[in-house]
């Protein structure tokens, strides 16, 4: 049978990003490609010091460079990040697992040139990254969260003390570090013995009677653990203190930052004859959220770091559920509905499980229901 005669089919792809360069980012140096016919040595190599980065950036200037990709790469991306953006480059972040999944053969060519090949073809895509002001709020949240769990710790340091001692307020107290637990390890550390003195430091409130707090209030004694749990209060009393100073810090750098949402209205408001619980800011942050982003969200959106692109999202009555990857974020942003706040008040959820593994884990969950 004879064959039928097809026509010839070009496999090679169109250059969508003609000026674009690859980088691959180490701890100490970084590889960066651009097209060969823009310099005689299109591949070299930069050490990561500041200096270095910035002769890499007025070389790729030379060479005609407007974009550039580089893998997400622990923290190392971040400095040649900003520097290359500086000098006026679109920089494109991508995902790694991305750049794996994409067909070739990457061990026969290096990892920049690789990138820049890709790069040029439109075969990236680029992951969210927040505006400065949102990086910057983001980070001092971040590390308001590790202040949070270091404080915790000492707890538990106070804890295994008492334990040690055979002191057992901290199981007929609800929390050691309320009003009457905290007076009651001051005293000790202090040098009050006594349990009945010590049962009359606490609050009206407690369920607990106060023949069982008596009881709990005597142990024994030992200095090795009275001398740890003076270190783990002071510890403790440390932590908090430099948490309000990371309040003041975050709230200074939220007034700063405009609105730019074009959302009217007022802010919603919660219960203002709470007491402001344990780990919560100093200062109302949910308002604050909603004048920055327009929705009524909480602060693992934030550390997450594109609570801007929630504000963003169409207004919809339904209800969305999505799991996303940080690297496919600003496309499902644009599918985030946000609920009507206006009938909502604001909750800040600032525990381990959302504030921690927000940023630690590689899927991230975000729930929004409306009424």
């Amino acid at each position: 049978m004879e064959k039928r005669a097809g026509k010839a089919r070009s496999l090679s792809l169109e250059n969508i990003e003609p000026n674009a360069a690859g980088i691959d980012v180490g701890a100490t140096e970084v590889y960066v490609a651009v097209p060969p016919d823009r310099d005689a040595e299109p591949v070299r190599h930069f050490k990561t010091f500041t200096g270095d980065l910035r002769e890499m950036a007025a070389w790729l200037l030379r060479c005609g460079i407007t974009t550039v990709a580089m893998e997400s790469t622990g923290v190392y991306w971040m400095a040649p990040y900003e520097i290359l953006e500086e000098a006026g480059m679109r920089v494109c972040l991508v995902n790694a697992q991305h750049v794996r999944h994409v067909p070739g053969r990457k061990s026969d060519v290096s990892d920049c040139q690789w990138l820049q090949y890709l790069h040029t073809v439109g075969l990236l895509k680029a992951s969210f990254r927040p505006d400065a002001s949102i990086c910057a709020l983001r980070a001092l949240s971040r590390h308001r969260a590790s202040l949070v769990e270091s404080a915790a710790a000492h707890i538990q340091h106070m804890q295994k003390a008492l334990t040690q001692m055979n002191l057992q307020i901290h199981h007929v107290l609800s929390d050691i570090t309320g009003l009457s637990g905290m007076a009651i390890v001051e005293a000790i550390v202090a040098g009050q013995r006594d349990p009945d003195q010590l049962a009359c430091l606490c609050h009206g409130g407690v369920r607990s009677d106060r023949q069982t707090i008596i009881r709990s209030l005597t142990g024994n004694y030992r200095p090795e653990h009275l001398f740890t749990l003076k270190q783990s209060l002071a510890a403790y009393k440390n932590y908090q203190q430099l948490l309000a100073e990371c309040d003041q810090e975050i709230q200074r750098l939220t007034s700063t930052i405009p609105d730019k949402t074009g959302r009217s209205g007022p802010a919603p408001q919660g219960d203002n004859r709470r007491k402001r619980r344990k780990n919560q800011f100093h200062f109302d942050m949910s308002s604050e959220l909603y004048r920055l982003f327009g929705v009524a969200c909480a602060v693992s959106a934030l550390n997450s770091g594109y609570g801007r692109q929630i504000a963003q999202a169409r207004p919809s009555a339904s209800r969305s559920r999505r799991t996303c990857h940080p690297a496919d974020i600003t496309e499902t942003a644009r599918h985030v509905q946000p609920p009507n706040c206006t009938s909502l008040a604001p909750r800040i959820f600032y525990s381990r499980a959302t504030a921690y593994n927000s940023f630690r884990t590689t899927l991230l969950t975000f729930s929004v229901t409306t009424p």
